[in-house]
């Protein structure tokens, strides 16, 4: 089946459309946009240019995807924006291209991005990633794997937010959040292991009692960090989750929530 294009949209001879593809009334794509089979695109949303979407996402109402970077260093290099399989997007969320320091900002495979959301230039977010409300992200932020995000967030250039990590709403995060964890306020908190959301991805009794013990290890003990971190290599179960956690906090560069 071909695209259903409404009359009033406006498509690039440049643009690239899959199969059973639907745009809606006054929507724009724009040059160089390649959509997937099934991609959907509702009234009044705009694919500026350099935009990728695999298959069956859907890009809400006033959504603009591809604008360029809010970053006065770039200079009109090609850049991009990819959207994984399956991503819905709501409507008047704005997803920027990158810059020369990655060239892309991505979006993974399975996420739900709410209404007005903004993804800033260079953020790179995992697999079944929900970013609630109004929550910003600001440029070169990394997502992991099946962060969930509440409303009203805001999280600043350059932090990255772990695996399966739980942001509360209305938190300022400034600094990294390791993964498995909760955070929430302002200034940001932990408040321990995620344990609902582990359970509900279906972690092991074993692999989420590691992961408490080495949440205690770091941000409940009297240990500094290289204490602790000897401690945990030593004393805590080698599994993939464990080492993981300590791999995050042994590479964060902004240093991370306590």
């Amino acid at each position: 089946m071909s695209a259903q294009i409404h009359p009033t949209a406006i498509v690039s001879p440049r643009a690239v459309l899959g199969e059973n593809v639907r745009i809606g009334p006054f929507a724009i794509v724009g040059e160089q946009c390649e959509l997937g089979d099934g991609v959907v695109i509702e009234a009044r949303a705009v694919l500026e240019k350099n935009v990728k979407l695999a298959s069956n996402v859907v890009v809400g109402i006033g959504s603009v995807i591809g604008g360029d970077p809010q970053d006065l260093k770039f200079k009109g290099e090609e850049t991009w924006v990819d959207i994984g399989e399956g991503t819905r997007i709501r409507e008047f969320t704005t997803i920027n291209r990158g810059t020369s320091q990655s060239y892309r900002t991505t979006v993974g495979k399975g996420c739900f991005l709410m209404s007005y959301v903004h993804l800033a230039h260079d953020c790179h977010v995992g697999d079944g990633v929900i970013i609630s409300n109004g929550t910003q992200l600001a440029g070169h932020v990394t997502i992991e794997d099946r962060v969930i995000i509440s409303g009203l967030v805001a999280v600043h250039q350059f932090v990255k937010i772990g695996r399966h990590a739980f942001v509360g709403g209305c938190s300022r995060v400034a600094k990294d959040v390791p993964p498995f964890l909760k955070a929430v306020g302002n200034p940001v908190k932990l408040y321990g292991l995620n344990s609902v959301g582990l359970q509900r991805s279906g972690f092991s009794e074993d692999t989420v009692r590691e992961l408490k013990r080495a949440y205690r290890l770091f941000f409940r003990s009297e240990l500094n960090v290289s204490q602790a971190m000897e401690r945990a290599r030593s004393e805590l179960q080698p599994m993939a989750e464990v080492d993981h956690f300590l791999r995050f906090l042994e590479d964060s560069g902004r240093g991370v929530v306590i």
